[in-house]
């Protein structure tokens, strides 16, 4: 299994994946918004998603865990 994790501090403005989607390595799973600028969160490897553990609208500090993959 694979975590995906917020790279800074900021709100999760929106999720891009669904439990079960297949995701490539450099698919973007979520964006993240942080001083009006939004970022997205990119898959390191390639799998399935697992668990979505954030919601939209959810305040994530650098290093927490959005989405692990399977």
């Amino acid at each position: 299994m694979a975590d995906i994790e917020a790279h800074i501090t900021g709100t999760v403005w929106k999720i891009e994946c669904k439990i079960g989607d297949t995701v490539g390595e450099g698919d973007t799973v979520v964006i993240l918004e942080s001083m009006k600028m939004e970022m997205p969160v990119e898959a390191e490897d390639a799998g399935t998603v697992k668990e979505i553990l954030c919601e939209e609208g959810q305040a994530v500090n650098e290093g927490d865990t959005l989405v692990v993959l399977e």
